[in-house]
């Protein structure tokens, strides 16, 4: 069944009322960011230069209605289904939930599967295949694009809920990142991801989260030739580079580097995901990665109205997403 088929009943103040919470401000910036991001994939940045996104538009590449997401919101979502109905993390009902989204459609904003990545594509058909779910990612030095990395912030804020000391977080983002993207490139590209959300979250100014990821001895986890090809971010010289010296392809290092990037260089929630969207290429996830890092610094309330409004399934998100808080909340409990 299609999210189109889900009749939830919800009002618009409520929505507003609990997308308040730091979590649900990130789920929102990347799925409203994905959408936003959706009709411009694939266009060059040239081309961008030229015609602009501007707003929340239909159509395009997908040839969607405006307010769609797409795979990058897809799979988190499904993610945070199996976090609610599992009330932890089961990779095995994770990668059933991502099966029924490519098989039946599901967690799609509209029932209308229309955009999936070779390795992710190949990962599930591993595990359809009978395949260990930590075992089905691809894990080929040229298979590191940005698919585990636009799915990994459920993982990031049910660690950083359940307090993860470092080691387990690396195992956990490892772990997640496998089911589809296996290499230890991609594997790191999750893991400074998820410290600079946490240095967010811990309330350091987006300066401060990337000086303190700077810090952070990532080599007894990651090898020196990983760590390497992260030198701009883990040295703070991308906060100096130009929009010329930034890629927004899909491989998970471009990715990574021009989300922290667009935060960088602007200083609100629209700001940062129209110049993600308009640096052209991989839109849709360079726009979902850049709005979870606005999510959390500006809040739901920061994002343009009509673009909340004008999010397909907004009523199924805000209540999954509280479903989700919910779970985190009563796992803190049960600690007490």
């Amino acid at each position: 069944m299609g999210i189109r088929n889900l009749r939830i009943f919800k009002k618009k103040e409520e929505i507003k009322e609990v997308t308040n919470d730091p979590y649900m401000s990130a789920i929102f910036g990347l799925a409203i960011a994905d959408s936003i991001g959706v009709p411009a994939e694939f266009k060059s940045r040239e081309e961008l230069e030229r015609n602009p996104i501007r707003d929340m538009v239909g159509h395009g590449t997908h040839n969607q209605p405006a307010g769609t997401w797409s795979d990058d919101s897809s799979m988190m979502i499904a993610t945070i289904d199996s976090i609610n109905e599992c009330d932890g993390i089961n990779y095995d009902d994770i990668m059933k939930k991502f099966s029924e989204w490519v098989r039946n459609s599901k967690y799609t904003a509209t029932g209308d599967f229309f955009d999936i990545g070779i390795s992710t594509r190949t990962a599930i058909g591993n595990y359809l295949r009978g395949i260990e779910p930590t075992k089905c990612g691809c894990s080929g030095e040229r298979e590191n694009g940005n698919g585990s990395l636009m799915r990994i912030l459920p993982f990031v804020l049910y660690s950083y809920s359940n307090n993860y000391d470092f080691d387990s977080e690396v195992e956990l983002i490892n772990d997640a990142s496998s089911l589809t993207h296996a290499h230890e490139i991609s594997r790191l590209g999750c893991k400074i991801y998820a410290d600079y959300v946490r240095g967010l979250l811990d309330g350091m100014s987006k300066e401060e989260s990337l000086n303190n990821i700077g810090k952070i001895d990532y080599s007894n986890y990651y090898s020196a030739n990983s760590i390497s090809l992260y030198k701009r971010i883990l040295d703070g010289s991308i906060s100096s580079l130009e929009e010329d010296d930034i890629k927004s392809t899909g491989f998970v290092v471009d990715t990574l580097e021009a989300s922290i990037w667009c935060n960088l260089k602007t200083n609100n929630y629209e700001d940062a995901v129209l110049k993600a969207v308009n640096l052209g290429d991989d839109t849709d996830t360079v726009g979902a990665v850049t709005g979870s890092i606005a999510g959390i610094m500006y809040g739901y309330n920061n994002i343009p109205s009509k673009w909340r409004n004008g999010l397909i399934s907004k009523e199924y998100l805000a209540d999954l997403s509280s479903k989700f808080v919910n779970t985190l909340n009563n796992q803190n409990k049960k600690k007490l």
